[in-house]
């Protein structure tokens, strides 16, 4: 049987149990009448039921509002008992309720019904009675004149509902009336809600207003602050045209209109052409009719700046004077003579026709050669302004045009930029690691390059920033470069391609003497006569402790132990400094740069199975150690030491040559089933990549399973075929002068090289035995020992039981071999 609960403050009677309706984002109160949308299934079930009874549900407030579907723990324990006023169904289910709030009540007993929805029993709250004392009565009344102020303030309370206030006589009434019409936070409403004294309940309301009060003054004051500016804009814009008018009238000129007047004395006076002399105007124009400080005026301002600062037509003088030329560039550089000769022939083609195309030089070598420095002392040879940028990581194709003037901060590209700080329009100008670009989603640089270094487009040059063509062909370009391959073709089809080789350590030992050792002595403030350094001991340092095709290293070793003897000189007493004197031998080196970095073998590691190869690299040659090992197995080829796809080819096209001669050179066949085949490249963490190995792993190959040492001191080079032909490749000078420097007595190389020996230093022909080359034939014939050259003939056909005994012979020889 049900029982009812009465309410002690009226006569109405509420059941204990109730459909639970939970509500987001707002607090009823007691007395509250508030519209309700109802839209989630359990919800709209509850009032349906409701409807169908006593029309009473208990409302919640959820403590997250995101929830759809929220438990025990997302609800608050109190909520208030309302009665549905009236109620509207919507066509997509939906429904709207007017409902009123009747009591404050605790809830209990979460329970799911079988209709869908939830109920819960609920416990009416009672305010304890209150005294009507002097101090209740001014607590209303200080209640009821800040709510009267927040109304005024905020201007979202309707006007009925202030003077209703004053007819309200319970306190605990007229703190939830008036916290019902504030706009406050959720969880400050339910705090009031849960406050059931009638004291507490006012003094919290009251609190709650005070500061909603400041924070709308707060407001205000933001609000007049803003009006107060905008109102002063408008001022000064008018004061400002009254002012024009005024000095109009009086024929006089404010500062912006002697800057506007400046600024076309500065066009005048530079002698632009015709299209960008008329965009520097029209933009004057523009900026006349501008606010001064405007966002726009500044723009404006930026873009006449550059316009105004461009070297439109201001060249440098050349000096053509040939000799001269040609003696910086031989005080400033060791050797190089090719790019030496190309500038030479640039200043006597100018001296006689006056004026050409400026050339674009690249500049293609290893770290260190001397390929940026070599374009600075063409810029003091030729009496030019030089400049240099940087291309490595540019991956904005805007870097090298400029932004439209439409984005904020847009500035000219960096050609633009550099040609404003060369302050001419004939600069020499370097672009460095210009193999170096990238690309992405902002464009390719590199294609917006083929407009700068095309001659025949560059003298109408157009920056994005600019809008308008400038003329770029009276530029020296020179680019630098370590390798050409990841230059697209289209960009080196532009370039005049002079290579750096490497230097030999004689070069390098002649560079420390003439220029390095006399540069970091002076910086160091050592005198030339205090440090000596022996030719054993530059030498000692280029092969222990550098690995390099060109001299940074090498420098930054001689700083090195410049640094520890300026060290020992200002630790010595007064007046023995001066006479300090050391000499830099290969004894006491250690001494000064520490344990070498690098081994070299004396001994060339040569032998069965074990053969020297020649690499190009970026930083130059290198000599690779390439090794063959054979093991029982199946026949499988197994190749490490970090190879790439071409060199891995370059590896099983051996094999596959050697299979196929394999009765020429005495090897059973029988041995390609039963054993397998290791080749090795030492140095494993290094990726090597390349065709050209395939003479050298066909030789160590080769020698493993004839059992022929290969010839000490030998190094070879070329690409390989099936059919035992020997292609051309590249680098050779590079490969040479490594074999050079790592004491490789003769060298075998491609016959389609040939051509290229001219390249080669006279110093390397005299030093190094070459041998050409067209097939493997040929190259196997030179490579072994002399006493195991010998190639057995041609074998005839044999029976099955005597290629079985020559099988056993063969092993049973391998078996011998190890054991020595």
């Amino acid at each position: 049987m049900t029982t009812e609960i009465k309410n002690e403050n009226t006569e109405r009677v509420y059941p204990p149990i109730l459909n639970l309706l939970p509500i987001r984002d707002v607090v009823v109160f007691p007395g509250m009448i508030i519209p309700l949308a109802i839209g989630r299934e359990k919800s709209v079930k509850a009032v349906e039921d409701t409807m169908t009874g006593n029309k009473l549900v208990f409302l919640v407030t959820q403590k997250q509002p995101q929830l759809d579907d929220p438990g025990q723990d997302g609800l608050h324990k109190i909520g208030i008992v309302a009665e549905v006023l009236q109620l509207l169904k919507i066509s997509d289910g939906t429904l709207k309720v007017i409902v009123e709030g009747a009591q404050r009540a605790r809830w209990s007993d979460f329970t799911a019904n079988e209709k869908g929805f939830i109920t819960v029993g609920v416990e009416i709250l009672k305010s304890p009675p209150v005294e009507h004392t002097l101090e209740m009565e001014a607590l209303s009344r200080r209640a009821v004149a800040a709510f009267e102020d927040y109304a005024r303030l905020s201007q979202k309370v309707p006007i009925d509902a202030i003077g209703s206030m004053n007819s309200i006589t319970d306190p605990g009434k007229l703190a939830d009336a008036i916290v019902s019409h504030l706009s406050v936070k959720v969880s400050e409403k339910q705090q009031i809600l849960e406050a059931l004294s009638s004291p507490e309940r006012l003094g919290k309301t009251i609190q709650l207003l005070n500061n909603e009060i400041e924070i709308l003054n707060i407001e205000k004051k933001i609000q007049n602050r803003v009006r107060n500016q905008i109102e002063k804009s408008q001022k000064e814009y008018y004061l400002t045209e009254q002012m024009k008018a005024i000095q109009k009238e009086l024929r006089q000129k404010d500062d912006f209109a002697k800057e506007l007047d400046e600024i076309r004395q500065k066009i005048k006076q530079l002698n632009m052409p015709k299209d960008p002399r008329e965009a520097a105007e029209k933009e004057i124009q523009r900026l006349e009719k501008m606010m001064p400080f405007s966002p726009e005026a500044t723009v404006s301002r930026t873009y006449l700046d550059w316009m105004t600062n461009l070297p439109w037509s201001t060249f440098t003088p050349d000096n053509l004077d040939i000799r001269r030329a040609e003696k910086i560039l031989n005080e400033d550089h060791y050797g190089l003579e090719k790019p030496k000769e190309r500038v030479l022939e640039y200043l006597a083609v100018l001296k006689l026709v006056k004026k050409i195309k400026g050339p674009i030089l690249c500049f293609v070598g290893p770290p260190g050669v001397g390929k940026t420095s070599i374009a600075h002392s063409i810029a003091r040879s030729l009496g030019r302004n030089f400049v240099r940028i940087s291309l490595g990581g540019i991956r904005d194709e805007a870097e090298i045009r400029g932004h439209r003037r439409t984005y904020i901060g847009s500035l000219p590209g960096r050609i633009i930029q550099s040609v404003r700080k060369s302050k001419s329009r004939n600069p020499v100008f370097i672009l460095d690691e210009i193999d170096k670009l990238g690309n992405d989603w902002r464009g390719d640089p590199a294609a917006a390059l083929l407009e700068v270094l095309d001659p025949e487009q560059n003298h109408s040059f157009t920056d994005h920033y600019l809008d308008v063509e400038f003329d770029l062909s009276d530029v020296m370009f020179v680019t630098t470069a370590n390798t050409l391959y990841s230059i697209p073709p289209a960009l080196q089809d532009r370039l005049e391609i002079i290579r750096f080789p490497g230097y030999t350590i004689e070069e390098k030992i002649k560079i420390a003497r003439n220029f390095l050792i006399p540069k970091q002595l002076k910086e160091h403030g050592i005198k030339l006569e205090q440090l000596i350094f022996k030719e054993s001991a530059l030498e000692n340092i280029i092969r222990l402790y550098t690995r390099e095709a060109g001299v940074r290293n090498l420098e930054r070793e001689i700083a090195n132990a410049s640094r520890k003897f300026a060290k020992v000189l200002a630790t010595t007493p007064n007046g023995k400094s001066q006479s300090t004197v050391v000499e830099l031998d290969e004894k006491n080196l250690k001494d000064y740069l520490g344990i070498p970095k690098y081994f070299r073998e004396k001994v060339s590691p040569n032998g069965v199975g074990v053969s020297t190869g020649l690499a190009w690299t970026e930083v130059g040659g290198e000599t690779l150690t390439i090794e063959a090992a054979m093991m029982k197995g199946s026949g499988k080829l197994l190749l490490t030491g970090k190879l790439g796809e071409v060199m891995k080819e370059s590896a099983q096209a051996s094999l596959s040559f050697i299979k196929s001669e394999a009765d020429r050179y005495g090897i059973p066949t029988e041995v390609f089933k039963n054993y397998d085949v290791h080749v090795h490249i030492p140095e494993g963490a290094i990726p090597k990549d390349g065709p050209s190995a395939g003479a050298a792993i066909t030789t160590a190959i080769a020698s493993l399973l004839t059992k022929r040492p290969v010839m000490k001191n030998l190094a070879m080079t070329g690409e390989i075929t099936l059919r035992g032909r020997v292609l051309p490749i590249g680098g050779l000078k590079e490969k040479l002068i490594a074999a050079y420097r790592d004491g490789v007595m003769t060298v075998i190389y491609p016959e389609g090289n040939v051509k290229d020996l001219d390249e080669i230093p006279p110093l390397v022909l005299k030093k190094i035995k070459l041998i050409p080359v067209k097939n493997l034939s040929e190259v196997l014939g030179m490579a072994f020992e002399p006493s195991a050259r010998r190639l057995l003939p041609r074998l005839s056909p044999r029976r099955k039981s005597e290629k079985k005994k020559r099988f056993r012979r063969y092993v049973g020889a391998n078996k011998r071999g190890s054991k020595r």
